[in-house]
């Protein structure tokens, strides 16, 4: 690199002793056609050094932009979740498409969707039947309903409008995306082919493959350790409070996610636009 600007410098003084000296050969000439010849080179003469100046000028300008952008960024990496950040999770308008009378509503849901083993799901140290014999012990005298919400839960989810677009343009600025979520196996294996954002990942977390559940300290460490991030270049964005409370901890940036527009603007916060 040092020669190759070494050769630019001696090609460029060699250039403009040309320029320069054009003119004055023209000067000694005779006739009409080399008193032109000679202005026209004494204007190229004048104009070159003020055109070589200005490329210098915008050339350091660009270069120092170049260089605040990609080096003196303070947010590197934007981690997702997803229920609720890029994809919606309505389970309640799902499980009104029953039509369960509403007691036997409230039993299931406090049975499934609103239950504790709903959320040990996602750790996935469990086969799926074994999760399915959780969920029916909790409310027995509707086992065949329990199954067949539970066959059928994947149609809670659905792609946000806004999230595919949102994750390729952070990915065209040059930032590092990731996913770090809560999300059982079943889910997952009956979903993923609508995460339409996942293309654009650098990596992913998720907690039935990392057998640990955020807020737990773990699954934020093996996210950090596995793509070798450092927390204090890397944003978090998920809905739950106590999530973003968990990164924090670890010396995550975080956003609470609340809606679109909110999070978009608190990404600005930190420079991540």
């Amino acid at each position: 690199m040092k020669d190759f600007k070494r050769f630019a410098a001696i090609a460029g003084v060699i250039v403009l002793l040309l320029v320069f000296c054009i003119p004055m050969l023209f000067a000694f000439g005779k006739g009409e056609n080399a008193q032109m010849m000679f202005r026209a080179s004494l204007g190229v003469a004048l104009l070159v050094p003020v055109l070589l100046y200005i490329f210098i000028l915008a050339y350091r300008f660009w270069g120092k932009k170049k260089k605040d952008t990609k080096e003196d960024r303070m947010i590197e990496n934007v981690v997702f979740d997803i229920g609720k950040v890029l994809m919606a999770f309505e389970w309640e308008k799902y499980l009104e498409g029953f039509h369960f009378p509403k007691e036997k509503y409230e039993k299931i849901a406090d049975a499934t969707f609103r239950s504790k083993v709903w959320d040990e799901r996602d750790r996935g140290v469990y086969e799926e039947e074994e999760y399915l014999r959780q969920f029916i012990d909790l409310a027995p005298e509707y086992g065949e309903e329990i199954r067949e919400v539970l066959r059928k839960s994947p149609e809670t989810i659905s792609l946000f409008p806004y999230a595919e677009t949102w994750v390729k343009y952070l990915k065209s600025q040059g930032y590092h995306l990731y996913i770090l979520s809560n999300y059982s196996r079943y889910m997952l294996d009956h979903t993923k082919d609508q995460m339409k954002f996942l293309s654009y990942m650098d990596g992913a977390v998720f907690s039935c493959e990392a057998k640990e559940l955020k807020p737990e300290e773990g699954i934020y460490r093996k996210l950090l350790d596995t793509y070798h991030l450092a927390p204090e270049r890397t944003v978090f964005i998920d809905d739950r409070k106590e999530n973003c409370e968990g990164a924090e901890k670890l010396g995550i940036h975080t956003v609470h996610f609340k809606d679109f527009k909110q999070a978009a603007g608190e990404l600005e916060k930190f420079g991540v636009k």
